[in-house]
């Protein structure tokens, strides 16, 4: 009959392996990278460390968000789950502008805490195409009406990670960005 030990030994085994395996089913990223983090924004693959929480070894993605220094850590196993994901490919941007050129009629009569609401849950999927809808409805909006409080912190959100995205995409400087984007927004 093994020992108590070797059994121990051979279940964190199997762990690493199933972490692992895990791992190959998700998202890669080396160190310098940049990486999307949802709600965040763009940040550096800083490095990837492994740490012991509960007796089982978990390996990280150090990430530093650039708008903010911002440094958080994603378990390597959950990143996909957690929607980190990629820069947009520059030549996914065209795409991205028709969501701005689309018409839309924004509701006035709807509350604007039933629409924040709506826009901060697009904004946390992580999606460039929701927070670009957000930024499209809001501008269309604020030529109509002053925005909340709330309203303009999600615009401003939204705008933010827009133009660092793209930026990073595109080699642009962030102004030059700013001006490309307002300059797709539908007037009516």
């Amino acid at each position: 009959m093994p020992k108590k030990k070797e059994i121990k030994e051979k279940s964190k085994d199997k762990t690493k392996e199933k972490t692992k395996a895990k791992e190959k089913k998700n998202v890669k990223f080396s160190i310098g990278d940049y990486a999307v983090y949802p709600a965040h924004g763009v940040g550096t693959i800083e490095s990837i460390e492994t740490q012991e929480i509960n007796g089982e070894e978990l390996r990280f993605y150090v990430i530093k968000i650039i708008s903010n220094s911002m440094t958080i850590m994603v378990p390597i196993a959950n990143a996909k789950k957690v929607g980190l994901r990629d820069v947009i490919p520059k030549e996914e941007i065209s795409n991205l502008y028709k969501t701005l050129k689309e018409s839309k009629t924004i509701s006035i009569e709807q509350t604007w805490n039933r629409r924040h609401k709506e826009y901060a849950d697009k904004i946390k999927t992580g999606s460039l195409y929701d927070i670009a809808e957000v930024f499209r409805n809001l501008s269309l909006l604020k030529a109509e009406k002053e925005l909340s409080f709330g309203e303009r912190k999600l615009f401003d959100t939204a705008k933010d990670l827009l133009v660092k995205e793209i930026s990073i995409s595109k080699d642009m400087s962030e102004k030059n960005v700013e001006e490309e984007l307002y300059s797709h927004i539908k007037k009516k």
